[in-house]
């Protein structure tokens, strides 16, 4: 049991939305990206290749900000860079609203995505960090819950302005934009994380805790945190190449495999999107009780089933959206949401940014490479596709249960109090709390 007690400050539930508002970020930038980047090759006559090295450098972006926002998270503190954050995301909106070139473009690009990415890490470590061993997992999973409200409102606006031309994707980044400049603005009254404050000071201090001695990348890979960091790397980028193929090649695959258009193909993506929201409000009620790993057990294995189905059934429209409602109801208990909740709870303070921006980095790096080929590997057909995807998914949650039917329920969190309390180190206030 945790011995922070709780202090003033900003409650737990303000820190989980104003922090958890780079999730939205994420989502809308990147659903925003999709639709503006059509529009601008038209207006501005971007050549294939162009268009092809933008929409891959966004993802690039997030992944190498997510490596390098973690540590910078964990070594100058989680304030100041969730607000630099805010500020490359705000440049690089400003950029792709008033450019007309490939550089500028490319330019303001990177940033949106080096912001997002290194925002994620340090964000998720802020909301873990403010909250109780009550409340953690279902404020750190209320982060997939925004990220849900971010894809919906980029899709709604980019069906209201996807026929202005370049207003539209001038409409869609200046939406980012604002957002940005406006969580910036709520979080100027986040103060710093009191345990990353405590570690600072108890490391200053030469005091040998947890807390204080676990810094640097390299502790990450020394026991006892080798092991869940390949877990949950291994996990993460296994199970998310299902998800993230059907985000950018959903609209794809309906359109040449299912002989839909292009405007009801992209519907589709909105169908599955209220059984997911239902699965991560549920996950949140059991986020940190005992029945949380039997959830995942089951979760695990629907979602590996509903990969299946295209196989079994073919692929049609109709088997693409059974597909996608089962896969929601699996992915709310057994892909990101959990994944969020055991790296916070894995790793020790001073690492903590850098493990959860590690996970993050390889599973997008991973994700792109496959997305370079699965327009190729489309050929031989969606159910061919499938297929693969399940066989990894099936392999990244085998080492998620066997990684984690044991530990489950460790808590740093609790490890650090608990040599905190036997080497007689005063107790400290959260301020978050």
């Amino acid at each position: 049991m945790t011995v922070l007690k709780a202090g003033r400050g900003p409650g737990p539930w303000r820190v989980a939305v104003v922090a958890g508002m780079a999730s939205y970020i994420d989502a809308a930038a990147l659903i925003s990206f999709g639709t503006a980047i059509v529009i601008y090759q038209a207006a501005f006559g971007l050549k294939p290749g162009e268009v092809g090295v933008l929409a891959g450098s966004i993802t690039f972006g997030v992944a190498v900000g997510a490596l390098a926002g973690g540590r910078l998270g964990d070594r100058f503190g989680r304030r100041p860079v969730f607000s630099i954050t805010m500020l490359l995301i705000i440049a690089g909106a400003i950029l792709l609203a008033t450019s007309g070139s490939f550089v500028p473009l490319l330019a303001g690009t990177l940033l949106v995505g080096v912001g997002t990415g290194a925002d994620l890490p340090v964000s998720l470590s802020t909301i873990s960090e403010a909250a109780d061993d009550e409340t953690r997992g279902r404020l750190i999973s209320f982060s997939n819950v925004l990220w849900i409200v971010g894809v919906v409102a980029a899709i709604i606006l980019s069906a209201a302005v996807g026929n202005l031309g370049r207003l539209g994707g001038q409409i869609l980044f200046a939406h980012i934009g604002v957002v940005a400049a406006v969580v910036l603005m709520a979080r100027l009254s986040i103060p710093e994380s009191p345990l990353w404050l405590a570690a600072r000071e108890e490391r200053a201090r030469g005091l040998h805790t947890v807390r204080a001695s676990e810094a640097g990348a390299r502790a990450l890979f020394t026991k006892p945190y080798r092991a869940p960091l390949i877990v949950l790397v291994l996990f993460y980028s296994l199970v998310n190449l299902a998800a993230n193929t059907a985000g950018q090649f959903g609209t794809y695959m309906l359109v040449n495999f299912a002989g839909l258009d292009v405007s009801s193909a992209s519907l589709f993506g909105l169908i599955a999107m209220p059984v997911l929201m239902l699965s991560y409000f549920w996950f949140m009620r059991i986020a940190d009780g005992p029945r949380r790993f039997g959830y995942f057990t089951g979760g695990a294995v629907l979602y590996v089933v509903s990969l299946l189905v295209p196989v079994i059934f073919g692929f049609s429209a109709t088997t693409y959206i059974a597909s996608g409602v089962l896969g929601a109801v699996g992915a709310g208990f057994a892909f990101e949401t959990i994944m969020k909740v055991w790296a916070q709870e894995s790793f020790p303070t001073l690492i903590r940014s850098t493990a959860q921006g590690t996970i993050l980095a390889v599973a997008r790096f991973v994700a792109a490479i496959l997305a370079t080929f699965t327009p190729m590997l489309l050929t031989s057909g969606p159910s061919a596709m499938y297929l693969f995807l399940a066989g990894v998914s099936a392999a990244g949650m085998a080492v998620a249960w066997f990684g984690f039917r044991k530990r489950d329920r460790h808590n740093e969190f609790d490890v650090e109090d608990e040599l905190e309390l036997e080497l007689g180190v005063p107790a400290r206030t959260n301020s978050a709390s």
